[in-house]
């Protein structure tokens, strides 16, 4: 494991040779070599690339940091058109139970729209003093049949793809059960639209179905048919999303904060003790709500950490529609929507193999990140650290994410 140094003295924005994670060599100052745009890469690079924009931070012009954020965040909500709801909704308990020494609480909550809101709330059996929170995103993984079991358990009988979910991404692991072990309330919920809030086959057009119902929803091959009908609807739900005058990040962060109204107001959890965390689309969920969200006071981003320049070029055909807001990076660039919360304490987990991203793009969005908080004065309110390996969050990583909220909770 590597952790980002302070002793890097080269500006985030200076193009400099370095190797991506396919193993090609590209001098960025140039855009030189091959990209997923072929003759017009180096023009829309140039759209991004360059000095902090008027909005960052990073700008010259920029010295009061509460005036700042303040109008970052404002031109940031703009572009996601956040759906307006918010307030605490009446939440259903709909069992309880103990589970290796937690109590375990499934609970569901219905929004304005769509299938109700299933979680799970993890903490210390027998422990009723307020504890210190946190709201753990599950992850994409290319499977939306699952939410909130891919990083919970629940009972000693597991579906048997959970268990190869958990195996792949996370050393055999159910995080969030670990992370509530060591004394915190720890809740899951479904995003939009995973699990509980899926979108039901028999809800869609016929000629959209692809032929498939939603019957014996548990069984193995109707579990992968649906989730391969569900990446190709992906497409679909983003451009309609467009056409309402939303995007998917922007649901995300709105539901994401019903959610953490739902935590914040529960007698067990200190409300001034939350943070967030997740891996992947649980990381991308983590940098939105997180950078605009000061209830946040501790965050952990794991394994999606880069920067506009690269999925344009590079990788945006390895990440979901999810991801994207349109005319957002004229404003900031990625990294920057989680540096919105500066000073506020943030780690973020990068695995150097990791196909997702590019290597090089990757460390620069880590000293983007550096910068942010040096700035601002809070240079060990930041880390970035960079593990050996593929796309995961594995135990080893694990351990550090749960010391940071230790050490800032």
């Amino acid at each position: 494991m590597q952790h980002s140094g302070w002793a890097m003295t080269v500006p985030w924005w200076i193009p400099h040779l370095s190797e991506d994670a396919t193993g090609h060599r590209n001098q960025y100052s140039t855009m030189q070599g091959s990209n997923m745009l072929g003759a017009y890469g180096n023009w829309a690079a140039s759209l991004v690339s360059g000095e902090p924009s008027p909005t960052s931070w990073l700008h010259k012009n920029w010295q009061s940091l509460p005036e700042w954020k303040e109008q970052a965040r404002a031109q940031v909500l703009d572009k996601l058109g956040k759906p307006h709801y918010r307030g605490n909704p009446e939440v259903t308990v709909r069992s309880r139970s103990v589970y290796n020494g937690l109590e375990v609480e499934e609970i569901s909550w219905q929004l304005p729209y769509g299938p109700a809101t299933e979680a799970i709330v993890l903490k210390p059996a027998g422990v009723n003093s307020p504890l210190p929170a946190v709201l753990a995103f599950h992850d994409h993984g290319g499977n939306k049949y699952f939410g909130k079991r891919k990083i919970t358990r629940t009972s000693d009988e597991p579906h048997s793809l959970i268990v190869q979910h958990q195996d792949h991404y996370y050393e055999g692991r159910a995080w969030a059960n670990d992370l509530a072990s060591k004394g915190y309330v720890v809740m899951v919920h479904d995003a939009f639209p995973f699990a509980s809030r899926r979108v039901r086959l028999s809800d869609v057009s016929e000629h959209i179905r692809s032929g498939l119902n939603d019957d014996e929803p548990e069984k193995v091959l109707n579990i992968e048919r649906y989730n391969e009908w569900a990446g190709n609807h992906e497409h679909i739900m983003a451009k309609s999303l467009f056409c309402a005058g939303t995007t998917w990040p922007g649901v995300f962060l709105a539901e994401d904060q019903v959610a953490l109204d739902v935590l914040a107001a529960r007698d067990d959890v200190d409300d001034t003790r939350l943070g967030c965390a997740g891996l992947s689309g649980g990381g991308m969920r983590t940098v939105f709500t997180a950078g605009l969200d000061d209830r946040i006071k501790c965050a952990v981003c794991v394994g999606f950490m880069t920067t506009w320049r690269d999925f344009l070029l590079y990788k945006s055909f390895t990440h979901t529609w999810m991801t994207y807001v349109p005319l957002l990076p004229n404003a900031l660039d990625f990294p920057e929507i989680l540096g919105l919360r500066v000073p506020l304490a943030t780690l973020v987990q990068n695995d150097n193999e990791d196909f997702l991203f590019t290597l090089s793009e990757m460390q620069r969005a880590d000293r983007m990140l550096q910068d942010i908080y040096a700035k601002a004065g809070a240079a060990d309110k930041y880390r970035g650290s960079f593990y050996p390996g593929p796309h995961k969050f594995d135990q080893l990583m694990q351990r550090e994410a749960f010391h940071w909220f230790d050490q800032w909770l």
